[in-house]
Formats: C-alpha cells, structure tokens, sequence
C-alpha cells in the first residue's frame, strides 16, 4: 500500500434520503379510478453535500458535530452500508466498522454461538475464533453467560460482547461511532486502552464522538460537520473550538 496515498478518498459526495409524506389517498379515490398511477408523496432531504475528505494510513481521524449533521451516515457510507447519491467514495484495504454493535447477533443463540457468528460476519475464520474465543470472553467479562441465550443478556451486556469480538477483527481501517460509551467506568477504560494501542500501531481509524477530551487524547487530526458540510477540518483545537461554538 502506497504510504503517500490516500487509503480513503471521499470527492464531491452527497447523500440524500427520500421522506415520505402521509397518504390520504382514500379506497373510493382507487375504486373510481382503478388504472391511475399513484406516486409517492414526499420530499428529498439531503443529509450530506459537498464532501471531500482524504484520510491517510496511520491517521486517526475525529469527525465532531451535532445529532442530526451527518455523520453516522458518512460512516456508513465508508462502512458500505449506503451508496452515495452522487460523488465518489474510494476505500483502499478492508474495513471493521464499530457501528451498530451486536447487529448480526441472533438472540436465540447462546453467546459461545454469537461470538462465532457475528466474528465470521466481521471476516474472522472459525480457527481464528476458537483461538481467540478465551480472549474476547475475558475482555466482555462475560464468562459465565455465554452459554446462556442472548435474549436474556442485558443491553450492556450484548454491547460489550460485541465490542469484544469487533477489537479481534484485523483490519486496514476502524471506524468508531461513540462506542467510547460503551459499558461502565471500568469497561470504558478497557476501550480507551484498546485505542491507545491502535494509535501506538499507527492503525487507521476514524472516530465519530461528542466527546472533545477524546479527540483530543486520540485524534491526529479532526474535522467538524454541520448540517451535512465540512465547516472545518484539520487542527483538533481549532475543529474542537468550532464544534463548541455550534
């Protein structure tokens, strides 16, 4: 992998999503006209316009912004989870996004079965799993439930598993979005551990958090999103001092 170029690069990009709005078609508007074409009614709203961003390997890149600007749905189209309504999106290497912790997970498993499940869906081999399984269940702290089934597990306790299993995943990329929440006091210091390792790795890896004391104890650099445009982007104090401005 070319070191001086661009392992993501993000150009022109914008993401809209179509909201419908309420029908009042009624079934004798149907019945007196069978043959009519009924078309959706609505709106486009655009979550993302004008993106442009270069992400480095061995960068470890904050995005800050307010709820509703954009930014979980700028990681899932890093992630691959949606496609760009226009623009160009290039991700070199693969990927392990830290999203929607536990999606994937069947609830009428046990964990031992969910830790091989969800580790395959993230692109683990099964021996890599069994290899590793003693590892992740250790970090989850979930070592006499795991063979109870996952429905009875608390909330927390499905996250952790989840955060556990992801942090085994070797990939090119990581891609965070508030998962520095995730569990207690005690489990967060884990989390922060495991990013403190990423960095001293020089892994790449974008973080998407409310949190400035995070950016600034990880991130190398930072950008800050508002209403689906990059206000600022570069320097993590200034990209901190604008956020808290709104």
């Amino acid at each position: 992998m070319d070191e001086n170029k661009p392992i993501i690069q993000i150009r022109d990009l914008k993401k809209s999503f179509f909201l419908p709005h309420e029908r009042h078609d009624s079934l004798v508007e149907f019945m007196s006209n069978p043959f009519r074409i009924f078309k959706p009614k609505g709106e486009q709203f655009t979550v993302l316009k004008d993106i442009d961003l270069d992400v480095y390997k061995g960068e470890f890149l904050g995005i800050m912004g307010r709820n509703g600007s954009g930014k979980s749905t700028l990681l899932k189209i890093l992630a691959g989870i949606y496609e760009p309504t226009s623009g160009s999106v290039k991700v070199t290497g693969s990927v392990v996004p830290f999203l929607e912790l536990g999606v994937g997970f069947n609830a009428e498993l046990s964990g031992r079965e969910n830790v091989f499940l969800n580790g395959i869906i993230l692109g683990m081999s099964k021996d890599k799993l069994k290899k590793k399984y003693d590892e992740i269940v250790a970090f989850a702290e979930l070592e006499k439930f795991m063979d109870m089934p996952l429905k009875n597990y608390s909330s927390g306790m499905q996250v952790r598993l989840a955060f556990s299993i992801a942090i085994m995943a070797d990939a090119d990329i990581y891609i965070l979005d508030e998962v520095l929440a995730v569990g207690d006091v005690e489990f967060q210091k884990k989390c922060f551990d495991v990013f403190r390792n990423y960095k001293e790795q020089k892994k790449t890896v974008i973080l998407v958090t409310h949190a400035a004391g995070s950016v600034k104890d990880f991130c190398t650099r930072a950008v800050f999103l508002k209403d689906g445009v990059f206000q600022v982007q570069g320097d993590v104090d200034e990209v901190i001092e604008a956020y808290n401005r709104g």
